[in-house]
This record gives structure tokens, sequence and C-alpha cells, in this order.
């Protein structure tokens, strides 16, 4: 089975319809969105509404800390730009996609894989995965030979290395990496709706469990029309200009 995995889209519905269609180009067969599917963007209610349909089709979805504020759940502050789109955001959405967020878990088990959008320890507490300390403890709470995370906004796959200690891999875009079931692997697919390491193409990740390989990919999507779109919605500029910059 081929496995498409998102993360923080962040109401960016280009980026989320770019990189939809790209897996499915690429023979994906199901979906896990990891999390974060509002803040940011302009287009809240539409990501919820095609990830909701996802949804009813099988697909895996988790609680992002941006969801959470959304919906009005304690988390850490937030920059000035993100809260801004967090209070725009409230007054854009619809009871039922409300609901849809709602209803969505931190933490999702299948078999010998987790989905989660943060750290598998404490997944509540939004702890960024930025080494390997963070990356252990993330492996030992989920105790799952798979771990699919997001929060990050940049594509990185950990493996517990002969040491017992995990080890960061940067993916090169396209290329396919064994991940065999007789180590560990925890992968942060970096963020479909805003990137954050100087290129704006889209990031997402595919997952070939039966081959044991996976694929990181990044997508180019109509940034411009993204941005235009926060703009002309009165958001803060800044979120329009990390479109355009993948910053």
């Amino acid at each position: 089975m081929k496995l498409a995995l998102l993360a923080d889209i962040h109401s960016n519905l280009e980026a989320l319809s770019a990189c939809l269609e790209h897996a499915q180009a690429q023979g994906a067969q199901r979906f896990a969105f990891l999390g974060d599917l509002v803040g940011y963007g302009a287009d809240p209610g539409a990501v919820i509404d095609l990830i909701a349909q996802h949804a009813e089709r099988g697909a895996v979805v988790v609680l992002g800390n941006h969801d959470a504020a959304v919906l009005g759940r304690p988390i850490d502050p937030m920059t000035a730009s993100a809260q801004a789109a967090i209070d725009w955001t409230r007054t854009r959405l619809t009871a039922r996609q409300r609901a849809f967020l709602d209803a969505l878990p931190l933490l999702v088990r299948e078999d010998d894989c987790v989905f989660v959008h943060a750290s598998a320890h404490g997944p509540e507490q939004w702890d960024y995965i930025t080494g390997e300390v963070q990356a252990q403890a993330s492996m030992r709470a989920a105790k799952a030979t798979y771990i699919f995370c997001g929060h990050v906004h940049k594509q990185v796959l950990y493996y517990i290395g002969a040491g017992g200690r995990p080890i960061p891999f940067e993916p090169v875009p396209g290329s396919p990496i064994p991940i065999g079931r007789h180590r560990r692997w925890l992968a942060i697919v970096g963020s479909a709706g805003q990137p954050r390491d100087g290129n704006p193409d889209a990031c997402y990740a595919l997952a070939d469990l039966e081959r044991a390989r996976m694929t990181f990919f990044r997508v180019a999507y109509d940034y411009a029309a993204a941005a235009k779109k926060i703009r002309a919605a009165g958001l803060p500029e800044r979120l329009a200009w990390r479109l355009e910059h993948g910053e």
C-alpha cells in the first residue's frame, strides 16, 4: 500500500491540491494528514472540507496545535501573525467544520505505525523534534516501527543506528529510501502549506509500506495565488511573504 503523508497544510488550498494530485499520480492508495490543517492561510473551510472527504474514505487525520488553537484549547502563546490568523479563521468556519476539527485525535496507532502532529511523547505538549534527544523521546513513547509526524516544517528522517540512538538523514526529493522493518524510523514529512527551508515548493512524503520504501517530494504550486488570497483577506503581510520565499 502506498500511503501519502501530508502535514502542516495551514489553510493553503493550492498547495494541498497540488500535493494530492501529485500523490495520486504516484499511485497513492491512502492518505494521512498529520495536523495543522488550518492557520496562516486564507482557505481554512475549503481545506477542511477536502480533507474531510478523504477521511470519509479512510484517511488518517490527527489534530495539530493550530487546529487546537482555533478550537480555543490551551496551547503555548503564538506569534502575533499566527494568532491573528487563528482569530480570523475562527470567524470563517462553519459548525460542521469546527466539529470535524474537534473530533480529531492527537495520535493514531495502526499496526506498527504511529501518526502524530508533533511528538508521540506527550503529543498535547506540541514539542518540536529538532534533534536526536527529541526524536528518541518520541520513538521510545511510540514503541512502533514507523512514526510519521510534522510540526517542524522541514523534511527529516531519523533511524535508530547501531549505537541505539536516532540518526538524522536529510532526504533527497524524489529518491526512494529503504525503510526496513529491522530498524525503527521517525519521518518528519515537511509542510505542504508553509515550507521553511528557503524553497517555496510544497512538501509531502509517500511511504510504500509493502516494499519498505519511502520517498520525500517537493511539489511546485501556485504560491503567488495563495499569497494573493492572504493579502485580500487582510491577514498579516508576513504570512504572504513566507509563502513566496519559503521561510
